[in-house]
């Protein structure tokens, strides 16, 4: 008796036959193969790394096929926009170019500091930084308002330094709560500096800068004007100066208002100021020493 015949063929084989194998050419072991990294939008301000140069800087722009970078130092380099070519955070990436729609951040805050996208305002510190007056408050905060906010430190203003000892001893500075305050025209011999004198306490640090108003710390390119008019002592030097300028003297609030929308960052601002307030930011962070 024959065997029944069964009705399926091998699944190696055709109407015809044996089928023929096809193989891959890629022969690279499965272990071995990379697997795809992650794409991520080279947005500014994105802080890669090049791994094959070690730069590390923030994404300040991308181009069609390339990426710039900026370090800390201020150093540009330009890099090809390669598959795996950056760490993020320690981790291999593909950065691509963003979209269009993509928002776009500011690599630097109006300081010069590195922006840091996403960060949350710290929980405010005990210390604090005093300033003179409203517009050296408005000044400061629209400079350095970024990196005030995540250092947690708040700026609040005097209305003038006669009772500035009072005040410190008031306010009780100590380790935990340092007391940094920036006053005008503080030039050896002057009221100010006087006053200055008498503030002893370690935990506080009083320094200034030597113009008469926080308004000449602006430099006067950024306000299109040659410099800044000399205004004979005696007289309200804001108003001398509105009518030495031809700005309205009546309202030097609305001035001072139309000279702050002409300060975009610390480029507008003379090294003098700049240097002091980074030193009491430093001081009531603990990031510049005791």
């Amino acid at each position: 008796m024959r065997p029944p015949v069964s009705r399926h063929r091998p699944s190696n084989e055709g109407p015809s036959g044996p089928r023929p194998r096809f193989y891959s050419a890629d022969l690279t072991p499965p272990w071995k193969k990379s697997q795809p990294a992650p794409e991520v939008a080279a947005e500014p301000g994105l802080v890669v790394e090049e791994p094959g140069t070690g730069f590390c800087g923030a994404v300040i722009r991308c181009e069609a096929g390339t990426v710039t970078l900026e370090d800390r130092f201020g150093k540009h380099r330009v890099f090809p926009l390669e598959p795996r070519g950056f760490l993020l955070e320690g981790r291999v990436v593909t950065l691509v170019r963003p979209s269009s729609s993509a928002p776009v951040r500011p690599s630097r805050t109006a300081s010069g500091s590195v922006a840091v996208p996403g960060a949350r305002a710290r929980v405010a510190r005990a210390g604090r930084i005093y300033v003179e007056g409203r517009h050296d408050a408005e000044l400061v905060e629209k400079v350095w308002g970024d990196d005030l906010r995540i250092e947690g430190v708040v700026v609040e203003y005097l209305g003038g330094v006669d009772d500035l000892p009072a005040i410190v001893a008031e306010f009780a500075p100590g380790p935990d709560a340092r007391l940094g305050v920036l006053v005008d025209h503080l030039v050896p011999g002057s009221k100010e500096w006087r006053i200055a004198e008498s503030v002893t306490s370690e935990h506080a640090l009083v320094v200034g800068h030597p113009y008469i108003d926080i308004w000449e710390a602006v430099k006067p390119a950024s306000l299109g004007i040659e410099a800044w008019p000399r205004v004979p002592h005696g007289q309200d030097w804001k108003t001398g100066v509105c009518r030495a300028l031809g700005w309205p003297p009546e309202n030097t609030g609305a001035v001072w208002q139309a000279i702050l929308q002409r300060v975009g960052s610390y480029k507008d601002l003379e090294p003098e100021l700049l240097g002091r307030v980074e030193e009491l930011i430093d001081f009531v962070t603990g990031s510049g020493g005791a």
